[in-house]
């Protein structure tokens, strides 16, 4: 009689694809975005393997974003009554700039637009949730109305990559190209930039590194793209 199998087929950290074979034998748990199909268990997504004793655990690395308290994002002012502004932040959630948040400065109600009119970016952070309504803050001077420049939306489980390791990637991106580039962890990447060419340099680079977040030397390969290109 065969000895039943029981192999594990990735380590710690390993990013792993939908329908890779992870690990054979019951003695395996599958947990997170892993499943069991009989003897074997494969990832159901694109993912980073967590591996604890016998549980084999696959993070979803491309997942909807889940706002949370802290979290630095871009938003779109959808609307303003007497009390605040109102944000698209890009999921189905309400999201609200109050007055007294939008500045360092005290806001009058008659001047509110020249502050966050409809229509604008801005760069703010969550600092918390009131009844399913989240709450923004734009009075440090890190967040603030962020000029006309160019949107890209992706998938906010990309974001980390685009900023890369103490911030190599996302300083390769801004230097390289001499763009103004903002980074908000809902999925949203603001770029500036007087020379539209670098704009869409930019945008064929961020291609780039969701095409190949496996790729090592990826920064590198952003540099080559972009440089010489100011």
């Amino acid at each position: 009689m065969n000895k039943m199998v029981k192999k594990l087929h990735v380590k710690d950290n390993d990013i792993v694809v939908p329908g890779q074979l992870l690990a054979e034998g019951m003695s395996y748990i599958p947990s997170g975005k892993a499943i069991r199909d009989g003897e074997s268990i494969t990832s159901t997504v694109v993912g980073k393997i967590s591996n604890k004793g016998h549980v084999v655990k696959v993070v979803p690395i491309f997942e909807k974003y889940a706002p949370k308290q802290g979290d630095k994002i871009i938003g779109k002012v959808v609307s303003m009554n007497n009390y605040g502004w109102t944000l698209d932040i890009g999921v189905p959630v309400k999201c609200e700039l109050d007055l007294r948040e939008g500045s360092q400065s005290f806001i009058e109600t008659g001047k509110m637009s020249q502050f966050f009119a409809v229509g604008d970016l801005v760069f703010v952070e969550i600092i918390g949730n009131r009844n399913g309504t989240f709450k923004v803050s734009a009075k440090d001077r890190l967040y603030r109305k962020l000029p006309s420049g160019h949107l890209i939306n992706v998938d906010s489980g990309l974001i980390p990559r685009i900023i890369g390791k103490q911030g190599s990637m996302i300083n390769t991106l801004k230097d390289e190209s001499g763009c103004n580039v903002v980074i908000g962890q809902n999925g949203y990447v603001y770029v500036h930039c007087d020379n539209t060419e670098n704009v869409f340099k930019v945008q064929e680079a961020i291609k780039l590194i969701e095409s190949n977040t496996k790729s090592s030397g990826l920064t590198e390969k952003v540099k080559k793209m972009l440089g010489g290109k100011k």
